[in-house]
């Protein structure tokens, strides 16, 4: 029989041996992330947004073939359906408008007077002949009886005459109740346009929208800036957008940078002080590191502020699509909790 300061020397040497182990072996084995976790109908997805409905999460994102405006369902942000899309077949208001188009690009979803408005853009690759049309729904849940979407028209058009390219919308409503609509691609960047909060449309056609991104073009070619997602927390307002290119599978150069003002119109600028009007800003998502090299090219962020209607404390999410190195460089969904550092500004966990 071992004496009793034996034994407990024994047990707490064997304790300690058990917690270096454990240690080392959680230090070989990383958390997984929810990216790791997500699964479903994950593939096409480009451009997302993302939005909550009682106990369904819905992304939109943009449409491939008759697909105009891709939908995905899910109960716990893990496991994706993919569902019917919004449009087989373009408006005829945007056939007119925008010759040889037959796509529908980057949505946006928001919840406005008892009503979902899906902002949607309609162009040809390359050109900024573009226009934004707005699409609505009293809910989100195809299987109630009022579900249907209405077709709302034109919103913002550009031409060749035009310095800024009218896709990529973002809707938001500032703390002083005004409506406003941030959009924009390559040209002289990011626009924001304020709206008339009844129509959902511009209040005045006329009025020169605010500048509140760009990326001074460099000798010999451009300096690519689009994809634009305003945030409103702890008294600022946040600016996401993407850098450089999308839409090359897994040579996509894309990444996104945040930069926050305390006004709605700017100026955004990075943690170090970087106006985002001169290609500055803080870099939110990345490229997987070297030695991964998996999902090349993360952005079109959009975001979710997640109130559980049952309670709890909210969460901040980041939906983008990164393609897939393991699928052909494949756009695929991907969501990453956020959390806002004790410097202010916030870090995806992805």
């Amino acid at each position: 029989m071992v004496p009793c300061n034996l034994a407990i020397l024994a047990g707490a040497a064997l304790l300690a041996f058990a917690g270096t182990a454990g240690a080392q072996q959680a230090a070989q084995q990383p958390d997984t992330t929810l990216n790791d976790r997500l699964t479903g109908d994950l593939v096409p997805t480009h451009d997302p947004v993302i939005a909550r409905e009682g106990d369904t999460y819905h992304v939109f994102s943009t449409g491939h073939g008759k697909r105009l405006i891709e939908t995905r369902t899910s109960k716990d942000l893990v496991n994706w359906t993919a569902g019917d899309p919004i449009f087989t077949a373009l408006p005829d208001w945007a056939k007119q408008a925008i010759p040889g188009s037959d796509g529908m690009w980057a949505p946006d979803i928001s919840h406005v007077n008892g009503r979902y408005r899906l902002y949607y853009s309609v162009s040809t690759f390359g050109s900024n002949r573009s226009a934004i049309g707005l699409t609505t729904s009293p809910t989100l849940d195809p299987k109630a009886k009022n579900y249907g979407w209405r077709d709302e028209g034109l919103v913002v058009m550009s031409t060749k005459d035009d310095d800024f390219n009218a896709i990529d919308p973002n809707f938001i409503i500032d703390r002083d109740g005004r409506h406003w609509l941030s959009l924009g691609s390559f040209w002289t960047g990011i626009k924001l346009f304020a709206l008339d909060p009844k129509t959902g449309k511009p209040k005045d056609p006329k009025a020169k929208p605010f500048s509140i991104a760009r990326r001074p073009a460099p000798a010999g070619g451009p300096a690519p800036v689009e994809a634009p997602f305003i945030i409103d927390h702890g008294g600022y307002y946040w600016l996401m957008v993407s850098y450089d290119y999308c839409c090359k599978g897994v040579n996509s150069s894309y990444y996104t940078v945040i930069g926050r003002s305390k006004a709605i119109t700017g100026p955004y600028l990075g943690k170090d002080g970087s106006p985002l009007m001169e290609g500055g800003g803080t870099i939110f998502l990345r490229a997987d590191l070297q030695e991964q090299q998996r999902f090349r090219g993360p952005g079109h962020a959009g975001w979710l502020h997640d109130v559980d209607p049952r309670g709890g404390d909210a969460k901040d999410y980041v939906v983008y699509h990164a393609y897939d190195k393991q699928a052909n460089g494949a756009p695929t969904l991907r969501i990453a909790p956020v959390r806002w550092g004790a410097d202010g500004w916030p870090i995806a966990e992805y």
